[in-house]
């Protein structure tokens, strides 16, 4: 299958550059930028991304372009055009202020393939320390704005362009354009990849990669490892085994609810009960990071006991997707949370990692769910956190505490499913372009308020205490904070503008029914800086 190779320098926009390539029903791998794939006959071009160094530190990530220079088209975006400026000989300098937000283009040639089609003046999203104050011999520019001289250029005989602009991101308008004009036009992809080809080769390669062995696969209730588990189910049947562990901390009543789900689906499914377990070792820890490392060891103790009473078991297969790899350490070595199903298995299991869906984003993934024909509300169902509870708990875990939120998330998320919105417009195009099924008529459509945003949940603030009065009592109990937010794949998000009236309705639904919270809060936090998540 025809491929792009996104070279991986850093850049906490990289992902969307490989959002934008598979949007065009192109297929492409990012890989960091010292591991390009040698004699791979797939490869039809090549894009280097952003980074957070300068090319001219001594601590920026350099590349060996003999590896790439004359075998593929190449563009380089922002830090991967002034690589190429500078180690070919160009000049790459300080800015005297950073260079960040909207600008418009002015074409310095007419009929360059990578600006076909631009509109007039088309608008671009800067951001950038450095700037190219010399092109290299042999290279040209192509388009300037009012503050960057060399906001994009050509080589003169080679099939090499560089843009000191995010073409990638929401704000370039003509930004889905230039890659379309890169990636089809430049480097002949047939656009002939889409969920149906996904699945198709993902079968067969789990079947080449698996053979005749027995596979377990650690089942959350999430669209991710459901997605998973159906693709493996699809590829080696009765092989597959999937597991669902309940720690004690999924949301209310989620262990019965999920198992009866996966009956639809022909899975073999066993639930483990392990509440108790994971309570015990929870004790009295408060730090999250420590939480997440419990919770991730001790998922791994269930697994090896279960998979001690599969004979043959030799694989362990996740829905690990591109997200969590990509937070879970990025190409810098910065570690921003540990998620407890991104490898590092240990030897003594002796099982081997099966990750069919890790290159793939939440959106994608819904859509692959979608070509399995798996049922909607399998598919449309909210992230949620591989630690569960745990990490939404601020404090130590306990049982009583597990019980509160796990209360008050339950009338929070009902509420979201049962509030309906008429959308029009571009509120209403957004929603449908994202998947959810719904009827448009004399222009609207009708929806959940769950339906419209990315991931939502109750967090409570176990640590803090607050005085309230409930008839003629006063009361000191504690605090929740609920968080609802929007994203196309949880890089970035926006808190959800929620209606007053809606979480008046759930802030006095929880202070009414939920034992020992009397006071409610809504997050208004967006990401970055904060996470979706609070630990």
């Amino acid at each position: 299958m025809q491929k792009i190779i996104i070279l991986d320098f850093g850049s906490q926009t990289t992902q969307l550059i490989g959002r934008r390539v598979r949007e065009l029903n192109t297929f492409c791998e990012i890989m960091p930028y010292n591991k390009f794939p040698q004699d791979d006959p797939d490869v039809i071009g090549v894009i280097l991304s952003g980074s957070p160094y300068s090319v001219y530190e001594e601590r920026a990530f350099k590349l060996d372009f003999s590896q790439i220079r004359g075998k593929y088209p190449i563009l380089g975006i922002c830090y991967g055009a002034q690589l190429m400026a500078h180690t070919f000989g160009g000049k790459v300098e300080p800015e005297g202020t950073r260079e960040y937000g909207r600008a418009n283009l002015e074409f310095m040639e007419e009929g360059n393939p990578l600006l076909k089609d631009f509109a007039p003046n088309s608008q671009v999203w800067m951001s950038h320390g450095d700037t190219i104050t010399q092109l290299p011999e042999g290279f040209r520019c192509i388009a300037s704005t009012a503050t960057v001289k060399y906001a994009a250029y050509a080589a003169n005989d080679e099939k090499i362009w560089g843009v000191q602009y995010h073409p990638e991101v929401f704000h370039s308008i003509d930004g889905t354009q230039l890659l379309k004009n890169f990636v089809v036009d430049i480097c002949g992809g047939k656009q002939d990849w889409s969920p149906a080809s996904f699945v198709d080769q993902t079968v067969a390669e789990l079947r080449q990669q698996v053979g005749d062995d027995k596979v377990i696969l650690g089942l959350s209730g999430g669209v991710d490892s459901s997605v998973a588990a159906v693709l493996l189910h699809r590829a080696i049947g009765k092989n597959l085994t999937c597991i669902f562990v309940n720690n004690g901390l999924l949301r209310k009543n989620e262990f019965t609810d999920v198992l009866r789900d996966y009956e639809c689906l022909g899975l073999n499914v066993v639930g483990v009960d392990a509440s108790q377990k994971f309570y015990t070792e929870l004790a009295g820890v408060a730090e999250p990071e420590r939480k997440r490392k419990i919770i991730g060891a001790g998922f791994i103790d269930v697994f090896e006991a279960e998979a001690k009473k599969i004979e043959g078991a030799k694989w362990l297969a996740q829905g690990t997707i591109y997200p969590d790899r990509i937070e879970s350490l990025n190409i810098t070595g910065k570690v921003i949370k540990s998620h407890h199903n991104v490898g590092g298995l240990p030897e003594k299991m002796g099982l081997k990692l099966c990750e069919p869906l890790k290159w793939l984003f939440k959106d994608e993934v819904r859509r692959v769910g979608r070509q399995l024909q798996m049922p909607e509300h399998l598919i449309t169902r909210h992230p949620f956190p591989g630690p569960g509870l745990a990490v939404r708990i601020l404090g130590d875990i306990t049982p009583e505490k597990v019980r509160m939120l796990q209360d008050a998330d339950d009338i929070f998320i009902r509420g979201l499913r049962n509030w309906k919105v008429k959308l029009s417009g571009e509120e209403a195009r957004k929603v449908l372009a994202a998947g959810v099924p719904a009827d448009m008529q004399d222009g609207t459509i009708e929806v959940s308020l769950y339906d419209q945003i990315w991931q939502a949940g109750a967090i409570l603030l176990s640590d803090v205490k607050s005085v309230g009065v409930m008839g003629d009592e006063r009361t000191y109990e504690h605090p929740v904070a609920l968080r609802a937010v929007t994203s196309s794949d949880a890089m970035t998000a926006d808190w959800a503008k929620l209606p007053y009236e809606f979480l008046a309705e759930v802030s006095n639904q929880i202070i009414r029914n939920v034992r020992g919270i009397n006071r409610v809060c809504y997050d208004l936090s967006s990401k970055p800086p904060a996470t979706i998540e609070w630990e």
